[in-house]
């Protein structure tokens, strides 16, 4: 295959195991993922919390220190996206349909199935489910895209190295060690962490698009129909990622961004407009208030609560991690042109904010109809929750036909953006990978996607995911120390 490297073969063997592993003996392999996610979870739980406040931390010390002038790209490059068009595209990858698929079904759930640490349906727990979703989808999660988006940008365009995550190491490894063996091995963890990463929200969102068509025309909500519409996007997706990001990618993802804007706007009409208004201030104001106290919170001599922290907190911060290397070369390969500053700033606090106005919309529309007794959305599945939702409220039906298209978009951006990633990944850092290769990531995610959701469905997604992140947890570390290493060189230091 034209420039595939070896990073693509080792990587395509890799992935074809797992494939085979999940068809042939499925709960083989969801007795092991889930063995060893149990041991991840109670071991390493006090380092993912640490290791993300850190990563926050670094970011924010980034966007004031005295090197944010610096520019990702030679000192006349500029951006080669508008604001507007740059924004669309790295939220569309960062969130995309995990955002539409947990703004109802995140807040309903810590309200009224499992709370953080509240009696469930008391005020303090429908405070808490709005507080815990900001905090799960808040600059948290863009910090960790933020640091991986920011190094590999800087060592692309800056210093000229190929788009590698193994090239942003040879400050601390040296040129020969990132070259060989090594080198090869972490831009193939790489891969794998990212394919996990996406195969699960390819999982997600699949079935809430087949949610979404049983609830709207009686359509069998089974894996069956889940594989078609698997297939379906899969061949959208590919032909996006082949038209390119000056195209395909652009394009869909600026026509989401509207979309989305239209939902949001509508369902916040027709819903309790002042509730949501005055939940999302209130929140907003919890968060900020207890922003340190949820960071760092494991609930050591409380079974119950150190159990939610594990399947909710540690899944997002292992989910964010193992998305890192896909969303942070994305969002690497549109970002050239910008300053560290106006890169941290809007990559840290814009999209984060978007995600609070989403969340509360959605999620108060949904707890304020279980609370009133309208409607027991809390015993919905998770992926027709929403639609539960604005089935409940004027315009309903056109409400939940836009939703749809909106998951399938975000659907097809996440998909298509990680095509692109991946190739670029197994090409030894090309801009713009050969369509050959794109198509086959293209057809592997979503074939590994399909085994995931056969062998374990929800579970067995966040299983693979906190598998893959571990390791790519410590590369990261590694890729902010090789920065700070490396960017002591542009700024004199300040006299004394």
């Amino acid at each position: 295959m034209k420039k595939a490297t070896q990073v693509f073969y080792y990587s395509v063997i890799i992935s074809v195991i797992v494939v085979v592993w999940g068809a042939f003996a499925p709960e083989n392999l969801e007795a092991v993922t889930a063995s060893v996610t149990a041991g991840i979870t109670s071991k390493f739980g006090w380092f993912y919390l640490l290791l993300v406040v850190g990563i926050l931390v670094f970011c924010v010390y980034m966007m004031f220190s005295r090197f944010g002038n610096i520019k990702l790209g030679k000192k006349d490059d500029v951006p080669e996206f508008s604001r507007g068009s740059w924004f669309a595209m790295l939220f569309s990858a960062g969130m995309g349909m995990g955002l539409v698929f947990w703004t109802t079904a995140e807040p309903i759930s810590h309200a009224f199935i499992s709370s953080p640490s509240a009696e469930l349906g008391s005020d303090e727990a429908i405070q808490d489910a709005l507080k815990y979703s900001f905090f799960h989808w808040g600059i948290h999660a863009w910090a960790v895209y933020g640091i991986v988006g920011l190094v590999l940008a800087y060592f692309k365009f800056h210093r000229g190295t190929p788009g590698l995550i193994s090239a942003t190491l040879t400050p601390l490894f040296g040129e020969k060690l990132m070259q060989g063996a090594l080198g090869k091995a972490i831009d193939i963890l790489a891969v794998f962490a990212t394919i996990v990463g996406v195969a699960a929200t390819l999982g997600f969102g699949s079935a809430q698009i087949t949610g979404g068509l049983s609830f709207l025309f009686g359509t069998p909500n089974n894996f069956t129909v889940q594989l078609i519409v698997l297939v379906v996007s899969t061949a959208l997706f590919i032909w996006s990622a082949w038209s390119g990001i000056g195209r395909g990618i652009k394009y869909l993802s600026n026509i989401n961004m509207v979309l989305a804007a239209v939902l949001l706007v509508l369902l916040f009409i027709v819903g309790p407009t002042m509730y949501i208004v005055n939940m999302f201030t209130h929140t907003l104001g919890s968060y900020v208030t207890d922003f340190f106290k949820m960071s760092l919170r494991l609930a050591p001599l409380n079974e119950e609560n150190r159990t939610w922290i594990n399947g909710w907190t540690i899944f997002y911060w292992a989910w964010w991690v193992s998305w890192a290397p896909f969303v942070g070369i994305f969002i690497a390969r549109i970002s050239k042109g910008r300053t560290i500053k106006e890169f941290m700033f809007s990559v840290l606090l814009l999209p984060a904010l978007v995600c609070f106005i989403f969340f509360s919309v959605f999620g108060v529309s949904a707890l304020n109809l279980e609370q009133k007794g309208i409607s027991a959305i809390s015993s919905f599945s998770l992926e027709t929750s929403t639609f539960g939702v604005l089935a409940e409220y004027p315009l309903g039906t056109l409400l939940s036909f836009i939703t749809i298209f909106v998951i399938a978009i975000f659907f097809i951006t996440s998909a298509d953006s990680a095509t692109f990633v991946l190739g670029m990944l197994s090409t030894n850092g090309l801009l713009n990978p050969a369509n050959s290769v794109k198509i086959s990531w293209g057809l592997i995610q979503s074939a590994v996607a399909a085994v995931v959701v056969y062998f374990g469905g929800t579970q067995g997604l966040q299983n693979m995911l906190i598998i893959a992140a571990l390791p790519f947890a410590i590369v990261i570390i590694l890729m902010g120390a090789s920065f700070l290493k490396d960017i002591q060189k542009e700024v004199q230091p300040r006299r004394k």
